[in-house]
C-alpha cells in the first residue's frame, strides 16, 4: 500500500480512560484559510501562541488518550518535523501519509490494528468537549459510531417569499429567517466494525459514511453539546478563536 506509513501496536480495549487512542485528520489543505495556509499547513496556524494541532493534541493528553494516529497528505513532512513522536506532549504520535486525498473518513481505513473503539476527529478544532465522556457514552450504546454535535444558527441575509408553484401566488413571507441545524462536530467514536462501510484506498467522507450507514440501518448515536466549539476551517471562526485566546487558554 504505497505512502501508507505508520508504526503500529497491539492494542488491548480495557474500557479505561487512560487507554483511549485517538485518529486526527490533518491531510487538508486548508484552502477556506488562505493566505495563512499558503505556506504553512493548517493545523500548524497559530491560535495565540500555540498551533491549531498543538492546543488539541495537549487537550487529549490531558482527556486520557495515550496514543495518537495523524493522517496527512498536504506539508507531511513539516507537521512530523514539528510534532516529532509525541514525547513532548506526553503520548505517542504515529502518522500515516497518502498520496492523494482520501476525504475525512477514508484515511482511517488505512490504519491497522486499531482498538475496538478509538476516537476520530478533525484537526482544525477547538472544543473543551470532554473527550473521555463522549467515548464512555459510547461505550454505553450499540451504535458503530457515534457523532458529537452542536446547535448552530444559520441567517438568510435576504427576504424569503414561499411560493404555491401551481399559481405562482406567495403564500407566506420571512424577511431575513434563521434556522437552526445540528451540526456534526467533527469528532466522532468508531467501532472497528463501522471500517467494513467504508472502501479501500478510495476517496470516502463522513457524508458517504453517513448515508451508507442509514442505508444499511445502522444509524449513528448522536452526542448533543453545548460548549464551546469552534470549526477553524472557517475564516471567521479562526478569527473568532484568536479573539478569545484569553478565555481559551482557562479552558482548554
Amino acid at each position: 500500500m504505497a505512502g501508507n506509513r505508520y508504526n503500529t501496536s497491539i492494542f488491548i480495549h480495557t474500557g479505561k480512560v487512560g487507554f483511549m487512542k485517538a485518529v486526527i485528520l490533518a491531510g487538508g489543505k486548508g484552502t477556506r484559510l488562505k493566505p495563512y495556509t499558503s505556506v504553512i499547513p493548517k493545523p500548524l496556524v497559530p491560535v495565540g501562541e500555540k498551533a491549531i494541532l498543538e492546543i488539541l493534541i495537549t487537550r487529549l493528553k490531558k482527556e486520557g488518550v495515550d496514543e495518537v494516529f495523524i493522517c496527512l497528505n498536504h506539508f507531511a513532512e513539516i507537521i512530523m518535523a514539528f510534532f516529532g513522536n509525541g514525547s513532548r506532549f506526553g503520548l505517542k504520535i504515529n502518522y500515516s501519509i497518502e498520496d492523494e486525498p482520501l476525504g475525512t473518513v477514508g484515511p482511517v481505513k488505512r490504519l491497522k490494528d486499531l482498538p475496538e473503539h478509538f476516537l476520530v476527529m478533525n484537526g482544525d478544532l477547538l472544543t473543551d468537549l470532554p473527550f473521555h465522556d463522549l467515548y464512555n457514552y459510547h461505550l454505553g450504546g450499540s451504535s458503530l459510531l457515534t457523532v458529537s454535535t452542536f446547535t448552530r444558527q444559520s441567517k438568510i441575509d435576504f427576504g424569503v417569499i414561499d411560493v404555491d408553484p401551481v399559481s405562482m401566488l406567495a403564500t407566506g413571507f420571512r424577511e431575513k429567517p434563521e434556522f437552526i441545524f445540528e451540526v456534526s462536530m467533527g469528532v466522532y467514536v468508531m467501532n472497528r466494525d463501522v471500517l467494513k462501510y467504508v472502501p479501500d484506498d478510495t476517496f470516502f467522507g463522513f457524508d458517504n459514511l453517513m448515508l451508507s450507514l442509514l442505508e444499511h440501518k445502522q444509524p449513528a448515536r448522536i452526542y448533543k453539546y453545548s460548549g464551546y466549539w469552534l470549526d477553524i476551517g472557517r475564516p471567521d471562526d479562526y478569527e473568532k478563536a484568536n479573539e478569545d485566546i484569553d478565555m481559551l487558554s482557562k479552558i482548554l
